[in-house]
């Protein structure tokens, strides 16, 4: 179900959202947080979309704030979603006109669940201190995308001077099966040290930057990251070790390759992951990221970065 409310007020549309919880009884219920996104129209589609898919683990109440144009009078136009339009939750969208666009955070306080948990996203472009912006100052966690702005490795830099508990990026969770496949790996013979590694990955791929700077934290060891053409992401990694050199190759985007000495190489589907997907595990955690903040803090100036001389899928 769809409702539109044309020039309204906060306080009508509360009203509103009481009057369909009653009359839709539990589907609204059991919401464990308020997902606040903030986002131009043009990208507003996509992001409640890929929220709405994420509210089937996370039951939330999603608030979509969209700056309209500034040049109209000042005015809200608010939408309802509730049912099949709205995930597991139910969907506020919050179209300011004017004056108002500069204060979203105003107009979506009366509109916060009591006594739960505010998460924040910035599908797009983010403030350059997302904790200090309004709608920051008021979330326990805030989730940015270097991967979708003008310069990515510029904005992961900017995140990583700026950091504060409870800020994470989408280029962080979107290595989470990478790191859980190189953990799972040492774990297992020959129980040897890292001496040196390789991240191969695009010039324009903060995830790449981010895998380095975790290797270069966790190993405490040298770790270069290769940069190849943009837009080809992560697609190499290669650990030496005495033994020889462990390595996971992803050339293709889908199936990467994990082989080390003495041992068959295995074939892996590691597809890059879903937006929704994304969010959904960023929703799973309400504290503070610690090795993410280790990363971001200390492990992106222990890399060294240098262009690719070799073939894009190896990181030789």
């Amino acid at each position: 179900m769809i409702v539109d409310l044309p020039g309204t007020t906060t306080g009508a549309v509360n009203k509103y959202l009481v009057k369909l919880r009653n009359d839709v009884g539990a589907m609204t219920l059991g919401r464990v947080l308020t997902l606040v996104i903030v986002v131009d129209e043009a990208d507003a589609d996509a992001a409640i979309e890929a929220a709405n898919d994420a509210s089937h683990q996370h039951p939330c109440r999603i608030i979509a704030v969209i700056s309209a144009k500034k040049t109209h009078a000042s005015r809200l136009d608010a939408q309802i979603r509730v049912g099949g339009d709205a995930g597991a939750g139910e969907v506020v969208v919050l179209r300011l006109y004017g004056a108002l666009a500069g204060h979203g955070d105003s107009v979506l306080v009366p509109l916060l669940l009591p006594d739960s948990p505010v998460v924040a996203w910035w599908p797009k472009e983010a403030p350059r201190i997302v904790s200090d912006s309004p709608i920051g100052q008021m979330a326990q966690r805030r989730i940015t995308d270097a991967e979708q702005a003008a310069n990515p490795l510029t904005e992961i830099r900017c995140r990583a001077d700026n950091y504060q508990p409870g800020d994470t990026d989408l280029a962080w969770t979107r290595i989470t099966l990478w790191r859980g496949l190189l953990a799972a790996a040492l774990d297992q013979a020959p129980y040897e040290p890292v001496l040196s590694a390789v991240v191969t990955g695009a010039s324009d791929s903060p995830s790449a930057e981010l895998m380095a700077g975790w290797l270069a934290q966790a190993l405490q060891c040298p770790v270069t990251c290769r940069r190849t053409r943009a837009g080809t992401g992560l697609t190499g990694i290669r650990l030496t070790r005495p033994s020889g050199d462990l390595d996971l190759l992803r050339p293709d985007g889908a199936v990467a390759t994990l082989s080390h000495p003495g041992q068959p190489a295995r074939r892996i589907s590691l597809g890059r992951r879903e937006l929704a997907e994304c969010l959904a595990d960023e929703l799973h955690r309400l504290d503070p990221d610690e090795v993410y903040a280790e990363t971001l803090t200390r492990g992106l100036a222990l890399i060294t970065s240098e262009a690719s001389t070799g073939q894009e899928e190896s990181p030789s």
